[in-house]
C-alpha cells in the first residue's frame, strides 16, 4: 500500500484496488465505459453547481469535494483503458499536455496572436486540423465530433460556432433578430396545425434564439440557467404571499397571483 500522502499515485492505487477481480468492490468491478458515462455527466453538473455556490457564498469546500469526484471519473476511465491495453492515465495526461502546447503557440512558441479573436481563430483552426487527422477523408464534416450528449442549448451554440468558422453565418445581429421574428410568425401559423409541424417550428425558433445569444457573445445555457434561477426566486416570493394570505394556492385566481408576481418584482427593484 502507498503512504497516506494524498497524490495521483495514491488515487490510481485505490482505483486499481476497487477494480481488483478478487478483492475489489462488486459495483466497481462490473462497470464499463458505457455504464460510467451517466455518472460522469452527473458529476460535471455537480461541479457546476458547486462553482455557483462557491462564488455566491464564498465557500469553496464543496467545490473541492466535487472536483475530486470529477477527477475520479478520469481515473476510472483510465483504469478501464489500462486493463484493456488501450490507454492509461499517463497517456491521457500526455495527450492533453501536447494538445494545450500545440493550441497555444502564442505562449509556447514564437507565434504572434495579439487579440482574443486571433487566439480563438487559431484554436478553431487547430481543432479543424485535429478532425482532419482523425479522418483522412477530405469530406469529413466540420460538425462530426460535436458531443451528442451535450445539453441541447450548448450543442446548438457549438454547431453554429463551427459553421461560423467557415463563413456560414449572419454578419449583422439585426439579421439574426429578423430571423427570430420570421420563426415566431411560422410558429403562430402552426398553432392550429398538427403537433409535429408545431414542434419543428418551435425547435427552429429556439435554435434562432441561441444564434442571437451567440452573436451577443452570451452563453445560452448560462442565460437560461440564470433565468430559471430568477423565476424560481420570484415564485418563492409568490408562495410566501400565498402563505401569508392564509388561503390555499387553489383559492387564488390568476389575476391575484399576477399581482403577487408584480409585487415581488417591485421589491427586487427597490433592493437594487
Amino acid at each position: 500500500m502507498l503512504n497516506d500522502t494524498p497524490s495521483i499515485e495514491k488515487l490510481r492505487w485505490i482505483m486499481a484496488q476497487l477494480r481488483d477481480p478478487e478483492t475489489g468492490c462488486p459495483w466497481d468491478i462490473k462497470q464499463t465505459f458505457a455504464t460510467i458515462v451517466p455518472h460522469t455527466i452527473e458529476e460535471a453538473y455537480e461541479v457546476a453547481d458547486a462553482v455557483t455556490e462557491a462564488v455566491e457564498q464564498n465557500d469553496f469546500s464543496e467545490l473541492e469535494k466535487e472536483l475530486g469526484d470529477l477527477l475520479f471519473q478520469v481515473i476510472f476511465y483510465s483504469q478501464l483503458g489500462n486493463e484493456q491495453k488501450k490507454f492509461d492515465f499517463d497517456s491521457v495526461v500526455a495527450a492533453i499536455c501536447e494538445k494545450l502546447i500545440r493550441r497555444h503557440p502564442h505562449v509556447f512558441a514564437n507565434e504572434e496572436l495579439s487579440t482574443e479573436e486571433a487566439i480563438k481563430q487559431n484554436w478553431e483552426n487547430e481543432k479543424a486540423k485535429e478532425r482532419q487527422r482523425r479522418n483522412q477523408n477530405d469530406n469529413i464534416s466540420i460538425l462530426a465530433d460535436i458531443p451528442k450528449n451535450l445539453p441541447a442549448l450548448s450543442q446548438a451554440a457549438k454547431i453554429q460556432k463551427r459553421c461560423s468558422h467557415v463563413g456560414f453565418d449572419w454578419h449583422n445581429i439585426q439579421d439574426v433578430v429578423a430571423k427570430i421574428e420570421e420563426e415566431v410568425i411560422e410558429v403562430k401559423e402552426e398553432l392550429a396545425g398538427d403537433q409535429q409541424g408545431l414542434a419543428e417550428e418551435l425547435g427552429d425558433l429556439m435554435f434562432a434564439v441561441v444564434n442571437l445569444c451567440r452573436h451577443a457573445k452570451q452563453d445560452p445555457e448560462n442565460l437560461l440557467r440564470k433565468a430559471n434561477q430568477k423565476f424560481t426566486k420570484r415564485f418563492h416570493g409568490i408562495e410566501q404571499q400565498v402563505v401569508d394570505s392564509g388561503k390555499a394556492f387553489e383559492q387564488h385566481n390568476l389575476e391575484t397571483l399576477e399581482q403577487y408576481w408584480q409585487k415581488v418584482k417591485q421589491s427586487e427593484k427597490s433592493q437594487r
